[in-house]
């Protein structure tokens, strides 16, 4: 067996994500066949106590709370960032100017003007930079994909819901952070947090939405400051958004609702996909991560459920009979990532291009402006 060629990464931004981007690099061994893995082997955050975390992955040899340090590191290949939103368009072009290849987290910049400005830099660039959404790695994902992409399978298309839920706001008691606040997180609050989750799978099948009716719900107006001494903070960001948009589908016009919800009462962390036509239908939930449903109209209308193993994009050492996890698809997103930069993806399901992410910011402007204007908003077709 031929050795594997070692992509160096860094990372910016060493909190939630980026611990455990650094975990799926130190199980890579249980990925099989593939010809490169990664080492991390640089971390800058600007909190120094969160750097005390890395000092025990052994290839970690700098870390920093000035990431131009880490930009100006010849030993770094690959830059992951997870910052802020108002950050991400100044570190993602600062990434591109260093002539690093980046993983970006999302929603792209805080705003379309920054998505706009983060896409140019890359057109202007050789890096090679891809958006992160890790939940269409799930095997029953990817089955919706398949199925999906056989467009005879379900006859003419009536409808898609897709979404992504949680319930972590419901507490009043939370102490607010960065993105309960517009000023950092952008004006589009959930949709930026969530939304390119839910547009991953639709924006690659081609169903781009040509309209959009928004109806956006904010949360609680204040909460705690966290610092425990009984003071609160003003949050006024969207947590709650549904998104009524048409789109079209084999030369049809279809309606596609997209959900995103912070304040989803008994959701836990849900993401979810349902495809309905005519003659056919899937559907899956990480609610029940085991379980695709498929739908079939001749000779009787039945739904069958398919009861799913460890079948996923990227063999890994894991038997086929056990569940899949949230540290599995991270890894399996990052396997997508290094194989595409390595013109070996060979046709399987990638990451969110930066052309889908600049859409998914087009259709979140216009979703603001249907709610300001209580209209339905109509998208270009660019």
């Amino acid at each position: 067996m031929s050795a594997q060629s070692v992509v160096r990464i860094g990372i910016i931004g060493g909190g939630l994500m980026g611990r455990e981007m650094a975990s799926a690099f130190a199980r890579w061994c249980a990925l099989e066949g593939l010809p490169m893995r990664p080492e991390l082997v640089a971390v800058a955050d600007t909190n120094a106590s969160v750097l005390e975390w890395f000092s025990k992955i052994p290839s970690v040899s700098q870390t920093t709370t000035d990431y131009h340090d880490l930009l100006a590191n010849d030993a770094v290949d690959v830059v992951y960032v997870a910052v802020p939103h108002t950050l991400h368009e100044t570190i993602y072009k600062d990434v591109i100017a260093a002539g690093k290849d980046l993983f970006a987290e999302k929603p792209f910049g805080v705003d379309l003007a920054a998505a706009e400005s983060i896409v140019a830099a890359i057109d202007g660039s050789q890096s090679f930079v891809r958006c992160s959404s890790e939940f269409p790695f799930f095997p029953g994902a990817q089955a919706v994909f398949k199925a999906c992409s056989e467009s005879s399978v379900f006859g003419r298309v009536l409808e898609i819901n897709a979404g992504f839920h949680h319930a972590s706001d419901l507490d009043p008691s939370k102490a607010a952070n960065w993105k309960r606040l517009s000023s950092v997180c952008g004006e589009i609050g959930v949709l930026g947090d969530l939304g390119m989750h839910v547009l991953h799978v639709p924006l690659r099948l081609g169903w781009q939405p040509s309209s959009v009716h928004a109806q956006l719900q904010k949360g609680y107006a204040e909460r705690p400051n966290g610092d425990g001494s009984g003071s609160t903070v003003a949050c006024d960001t969207w947590d709650n958004a549904t998104l009524n948009t048409w789109t079209k589908v084999g030369g049809h016009e279809v309606p596609m609702r997209l959900s995103m919800k912070r304040l989803a009462p008994g959701e836990t962390n849900t993401w979810f996909i349902e495809v309905l036509g005519t003659d056919g239908g899937v559907r899956y939930s990480t609610k029940e991560p085991k379980t695709l449903w498929r739908f079939e109209r001749e000779p009787e209308q039945v739904w069958k459920r398919t009861d799913l193993g460890f079948g996923m994009p990227f063999k890994a050492v894991t038997g086929g009979i056990f569940e899949v996890g949230f540290p599995d698809v991270i890894q399996q997103m990052w396997a997508a990532y290094l194989l595409e930069r390595a013109g070996m993806l060979e046709g399987r399901f990638g990451c969110v291009l930066p052309q889908e992410a600049l859409q998914s910011h087009r259709l979140f402007q216009a979703a603001l402006a249907s709610q300001d204007e209580a209209r339905v908003v109509t998208l270009s077709a660019s």
